[in-house]
């Protein structure tokens, strides 16, 4: 198991400059992550740093709180793309699933998707907001719209990724789509405790902690 190429080597903190950036960018390459996952301002700048390498430039949508309108994630997603974004992380709104207004829900993911044309989508759930039975309707709404991925939580508000979560996620999942597991994942015990249960990505800032403990 290539233990690198699950992480999304990821720094979303409002607080980060360009040399964090830089430097995650560069610890990218060094450990052959999947890819860095960054704040759309900086994704031209992460594309030039990794043009030379396989890791990928991923971005985040709607976020942290998911509930923007979607001409607003759709145009993050068209922005992004065109600084050279590979993969996008969108978050759900949230209200609206627990509004029941699914075809809402299943819209605003499918736009995004349509948006992102063909490249890799991970939508997150937010699943330390939901009841079980609310992920297993957002895993199948987002498996509908055409996603690449479901995800567990954007590392914002409450809950971190579990065993129970991601089993739950996987369980339900259709169309191929994966699944990742994203927050409070700092060791390599967990790390391979999530990938054991169907993680297929981990986001994570310690990634380089999980690949070089023992």
């Amino acid at each position: 198991m290539k233990l690198n190429k699950y992480i999304d080597h990821t720094i979303l903190k409002p607080f980060a400059k360009k040399e964090d950036i830089e430097r995650f960018c560069r610890e990218a390459k060094e450990y052959d992550f999947a890819s860095v996952c960054i704040n759309s301002s900086y994704v031209a700048y992460a594309h030039e740093l990794l043009k030379d390498s396989d890791v990928k430039v991923c971005t985040v949508i709607g976020f942290p709180l998911g509930a923007c309108s979607t001409k607003t994630k759709v145009a993050e997603v068209i922005d992004a793309y065109n600084n050279g974004c590979d993969e996008f992380d969108m978050v759900i709104h949230i209200g609206a699933l627990k509004d029941g207004d699914y075809e809402y829900v299943k819209n605003d993911i499918k736009a995004v998707v349509e948006a992102a044309k063909g490249k890799c989508v991970k939508v997150i759930i937010e699943t330390g907001l939901l009841t079980d039975e609310e992920k297993i309707m957002a895993v199948k709404l987002a498996c509908e719209a055409g996603a690449t991925f479901v995800k567990t939580c954007t590392g914002c508000a409450e809950g971190v990724a579990t065993v129970h979560d991601i089993k739950l996620m996987k369980e339900n999942v259709t169309n191929g789509v994966r699944v990742k597991a994203s927050t409070g994942i700092k060791t390599r015990e967990t790390a391979l405790e999530l990938i054991d249960v169907g993680a297929e990505r981990l986001g994570t800032s310690s990634g380089i902690t999980i690949v070089t403990s023992k």
